[in-house]
């Protein structure tokens, strides 16, 4: 229950982090950083509690998991922390919460059949999806226009389907044995492609004009990251994908609280009616797959 609780709130409260760094930071290259501390970190307890032999990886191993550092840390993170400069980061929770949702796709494209309730749930989270996307449906950060909000809201839910595409495929490349050590790599390959990127599209550290509120922030997710990520690690390879999706539900709710908390957004009537549609959406989901199995489960053997 430890690294779903994890995944549960502390991840919930990483947009908050990364809100508060893109304040003053240059976001790829304030989160490559963050990615590559966060490393550094891991790195050191799994050499103090597993000894230098947890480094004795094959080539296969590292591939796979530096793969999976950039198609699911790199894209999906890397969006979110250019997003939340024009987007709530409650929003941005609320949008990448459709992971559920991508994973039905991905099953009926491997030729599965998802019962009705599934279906239902879908489209349910769909509309919901499509009423945040539109322009007005948010409140803009920064002076943002409406054009900029939904451009950017799009942007997050293709990263979300990046990151849901390569997690459901997780099994299927080779990975250390090791889960800590599989986060290792794949916070350290997002640190180096983010200030790769950053650096590459001008972006540049200007340290005495961040402030004391991006550091905190900066800070936060480095401890954040390396926690929550070891945890999903974990999860996507020792626990159901359908489990382990559940944090879609908690993850907007800590975002859009922690969200009006602490950095002042709006919970107007669009964010409750859209995180209430995908949230609901995201329910008949699991029920209808909770249902599946039940069924499964009671045929004869």
């Amino acid at each position: 229950m430890g690294p779903l609780f994890a995944l549960w709130i502390i991840w919930g409260s990483t947009y908050m982090g990364i809100a508060l760094v893109v304040k003053s930071m240059p976001p790829l290259l304030g989160g490559g950083s963050r990615f590559a501390v966060s490393a550094l970190l891991l790195g050191t307890v799994v050499l103090i509690f597993r000894g230098p032999q947890a480094f004795r990886i094959t080539w296969a191993q590292f591939r796979g998991a530096a793969f999976m550092g950039v198609t699911i840390l790199s894209v999906g993170i890397g969006i979110v922390s250019l997003a939340v400069r024009y987007v709530p980061s409650g929003i941005a929770a609320l949008i990448v919460s459709v992971l559920p949702l991508w994973i039905i796709f991905f099953r009926l494209h491997a030729g599965d059949r998802p019962s009705r309730l599934t279906l239902m749930g879908v489209a349910v989270g769909l509309t919901g999806l499509v009423l945040m996307l539109l322009p007005g449906g948010t409140n803009p950060v920064n002076g943002a226009s409406n054009i900029q909000v939904a451009l950017w809201s799009l942007a997050i839910a293709v990263g979300s389907f990046s990151w849901t595409f390569f997690s459901w495929r997780a099994t299927r490349y080779e990975q250390p044995k090791d889960p800590l050590m599989t986060a290792l790599i794949e916070l350290a390959t997002a640190g180096v492609v983010l200030t790769v990127v950053g650096a590459a599209i001008g972006e540049r550290w200007d340290l005495e004009s961040v402030t004391q509120e991006s550091w905190a922030g900066w800070v936060y997710l480095v401890f954040a990251s390396a926690i929550a990520y070891a945890a999903f690690v974990w999860l996507i390879t020792n626990a159901p994908m359908s489990l382990v999706s559940t944090y879609a539900y908690v993850n907007p709710v800590v975002a859009v609280f922690l969200g009006a908390l602490i950095l002042n957004e709006a919970i107007t009537s669009d964010v409750v009616i859209g995180l209430s549609i995908v949230l609901g959406g995201v329910v008949l989901v699991v029920s209808g797959e909770r249902r599946t199995r039940l069924k499964l489960n009671e045929q004869p053997q």
